[in-house]
């Protein structure tokens, strides 16, 4: 049998084989929801708050909630792989989700997410407001699944 690497080696136990995926945005925050075990991502919701802190009263609500053995996070990039502004703003949510939460974070490139979202539900009659609502948290579960799919236990 052949051994293989991935991107984003797994720190989960079979205890804990939660993971919470965020699509960070200045504006809303997607968050999905998924399980090493199975292989799956699912959109879980998209926070809101003026603040900072707000949103991450949110988020340790979820990790409160969900019991994550490990965090991850979408990292924007240009499409030529460069970053910019938005991707150094993630490197530091990441940051800052492993020491508030002491989890780890592992990053996951995120190109293209948001259109993909965008067309899957489109695909399924949602457009407009609805979609809107729910585009981040689809971003969110297309990021986790990236991940669940390299990192098969």
């Amino acid at each position: 049998m052949m051994a293989t690497s991935t991107p984003h080696p797994s720190p989960l136990t079979p205890h804990r084989t939660t993971v919470l995926c965020f699509d960070f945005g200045l504006q809303r925050i997607g968050v999905a929801v998924g399980d090493v075990t199975i292989g799956v991502a699912h959109p879980l919701e998209t926070i809101h708050g003026e603040s900072n802190e707000q949103k991450f009263g949110a988020i340790a609500i979820l990790i409160q909630e969900w019991q994550p053995g490990a965090l991850v996070v979408g990292l924007p990039l240009h499409l030529d792989g460069t970053e910019h502004e938005m991707t150094l703003r993630c490197r530091k949510f990441s940051r800052q989700l492993e020491g508030r939460f002491n989890l780890p974070v592992a990053l996951v490139d995120e190109r293209l997410t948001s259109e993909a979202a965008s067309q899957d539900l489109r695909a399924m009659g949602i457009g407009g407001r609805r979609q809107k609502a729910m585009l981040d948290q689809v971003a969110a579960q297309l990021i986790l699944q990236t991940y669940l799919d390299e990192n098969k236990i």
